[in-house]
């Protein structure tokens, strides 16, 4: 694995919109911010453009990542938000300018096509966790700092990922898995199923996490995972938030517990439910590529294994 080195206080931070755009006056508070938490900040055209829903055209927003991973100068690349258009970029990477130049690289949602790509086509570790704009003016919540400072800054496993007291864990199946982290949020890891960045499951330990999604199309992106093996792949099946995820008011529905049960269960690899990772407060930072093991008698899931140099 190519991990990056930890980030530290005075280091220059690169910010980036992959995807959609924030306007100027966010994307103002996210640099503002940066520079308050005692880092230097570089930043790309596309966190203050605007294409429609995008934030900027393909090739800037592509330029961007590119250029901050290439910039010696730049320590770290931390996505201001999500929302759409990161797949667009795939096709437009250099896939070996940034396995080596290996950096820090942050976000969740959207990113998740991100991380996917750049796992498999890099061997890069890099982190699902909270991006700018979510926290530039109201600071993030304790649990969600700890985790992401930890995983940024410290070079040693994160260990268990413990959830906030009041918010239980589901085990399924039982028994024991380890392997590689891979996974994100569930409509990205289905949209890259039958092209060259199908999310590779097999021997891994797979994240799913989603939002504002209807419970039926919950249902049919899992079945398109199951349909294609992944869970069968996966050494164990790690389940974050589904914020959000509720049928339409007067509308008959199964509960995403039901959907899960139907779906994903029969796959008979061991399964934890219910941890605080995704579009949620805390966001519990993890680290993509880094081995991770899941117990389900002791209804555990640590990060094994140290994601920054």
């Amino acid at each position: 694995m190519m991990k990056p080195k930890p980030l530290k206080k005075g280091d220059t931070i690169g910010l980036i919109a992959p995807s959609s755009p924030v306007g100027r006056s966010k994307a103002q508070a996210c640099i503002d911010w940066v520079i308050a938490m005692g880092y230097r900040v570089k930043w790309g055209e596309s966190i203050f453009g605007e294409r429609g829903y995008l934030s900027g055209s393909d090739e800037l927003r592509a330029y961007d990542i590119n250029s901050m991973f290439g910039d010696k100068e730049v320590d770290a690349v931390f996505c201001i938000r999500g929302g759409y258009g990161s797949m667009r970029l795939l096709d437009k990477l250099d896939y070996e300018l940034i396995r080596n130049n290996p950096k820090i690289f942050i976000g969740f949602s959207d990113i998740t096509a991100l991380h996917t790509a750049f796992y498999q086509k890099t061997d890069l570790i890099t982190f699902h966790g909270p991006m700018v704009a979510g926290y530039a003016k109201k600071n993030l919540d304790s649990l969600s700092r700890d985790y992401m400072d930890r995983a940024l800054m410290k070079a040693e496993p994160l260990g268990e990922i413990i959830n906030p007291p009041d918010i239980p864990i589901k085990a399924y199946n039982g028994g024991c898995a380890s392997g590689k982290l891979v996974g994100g949020n569930l409509s990205l890891l289905a949209d890259t199923m039958g092209t060259p960045y199908e999310i590779d499951t097999k021997g891994k330990i797979l994240l799913i996490e989603e939002v504002e999604e209807r419970p039926y199309k919950i249902d049919r992106m899992l079945l398109q995972l199951k349909l294609g093996g992944k869970f069968k792949d996966a050494a164990g099946i790690v389940i974050g938030d589904w914020a959000g995820c509720v049928p339409e008011e007067g509308k008959e529905s199964l509960a995403i517990e039901e959907i899960i049960e139907d779906i994903v269960v029969p796959c008979g690899k061991p399964i934890l439910s219910g941890y605080k990772i995704g579009h949620c407060t805390p966001n519990i930072t993890v680290p993509i590529g880094a081995e991770a093991c899941i117990d389900c008698s002791d209804i555990r899931f640590a990060i094994t294994e140290a994601a920054v140099y």
